[in-house]
């Protein structure tokens, strides 16, 4: 049967679609299908979506790439170029991202730790030692908010990443949940004089509103604060869970940063070098970490 120029094209790129699009595809986290978005970035203002349909197919045969990286043998070597050389931003970021999601890992397991101490606090805790442990705990909090809520700004390194948003808003919905000490007819921590910043999403603990609190009914308040503890560290817990919002994001990264690595000759022979990437900021400091991690060598 007689096949086309134009629509043998569109096969092969419905066929690049599929295969890269099921690794960089759609995720819980909300990525979106990441290999759309390659094809769309590369295209030049103005330029119409048909005009890159003719990029060859990785297993095909292309002449030996230029001096300057690019595919020659191709109709528009320039437009395979920048898809490669978004590609090459692409697995520096997601190594960056899968470097910092680790991180969160870690420290959602310190949190969850944390939270679990506080249920050792009995009726027969002294009130000092009962505002010192609480106290350590917003400071713990505090820090774990400040290590993270930067990436979950516009433009940060975690900003468009669902599993880590879900986890810094799951642990401070914890903190803010007035059902804790219900049994008791107390609102959750802020009876106990902690509440949450809705600028900063820092936690503050009143030590007058707390020492009131013990005062008038220590046994309640003991309640509270174990009724607090379980539940933070249950979410904690679930948030590091298997198949779970925090491990799933960093398996879909380990596979796309997989599949980028298995699969670079082929796309660099089909596409041209692209140039490399070349990070700043947070990016490159996470990128940093996850190679020296890795013990891999950092991108020239």
């Amino acid at each position: 049967m007689d096949i086309s120029p134009a629509s043998l094209t569109q096969s092969i790129t419905s066929f690049q679609s599929q295969v890269l699009g099921s690794l960089f595809g759609s995720s819980p986290a909300g990525n979106g299908d990441l290999f759309s978005a390659l094809l769309s970035q590369k295209t030049e203002p103005g330029k119409a979506e048909s005009d890159i349909t003719s990029l060859p197919n990785p297993s095909g045969n292309a002449n030996a790439l230029s001096p300057t990286g690019r595919n020659l043998a191709l109709f528009d070597p320039e437009s395979a170029y920048r898809m490669m050389s978004l590609i090459n931003n692409r697995d520096a970021l997601y190594k960056a991202q899968f470097s910092e999601m680790s991180d969160m890992k870690s420290c959602v397991a310190d949190m969850q730790s944390a939270g679990q101490c506080l249920g050792s606090i009995a009726i027969s805790t002294p009130d000092g030692d009962i505002q010192a442990q609480l106290q350590g705990f917003t400071a713990q909090y505090n820090s774990w908010v400040q290590r993270f809520n930067p990436d979950m700004q516009q433009g940060g390194l975690l900003a468009n990443t669902q599993a880590a948003q879900v986890s810094l808003y799951e642990l401070e919905q914890s903190v803010k949940n007035r059902f804790n000490g219900a049994r008791d007819g107390m609102h959750g921590l802020s009876d106990l004089g902690i509440s949450i910043d809705p600028d900063t999403r820092l936690a503050t603990l009143d030590t007058d509103k707390l020492k009131a609190a013990l005062s008038t009914d220590k046994q309640a308040a003991v309640h509270t604060v174990n009724d607090f503890s379980a539940n933070f560290a249950l979410s904690a817990g679930l948030l590091n869970a298997d198949n779970n919002f925090i491990l799933n994001q960093l398996d879909n990264l380990h596979r796309a940063i997989d599949y980028v690595a298995n699969n670079k000759d082929a796309l660099t022979q089909e596409f041209g070098t692209g140039d490399p990437a070349k990070p700043t900021g947070k990016v490159a400091q996470a990128l940093a970490a996850y190679n020296r991690t890795y013990a891999l060598s950092a991108p020239a």
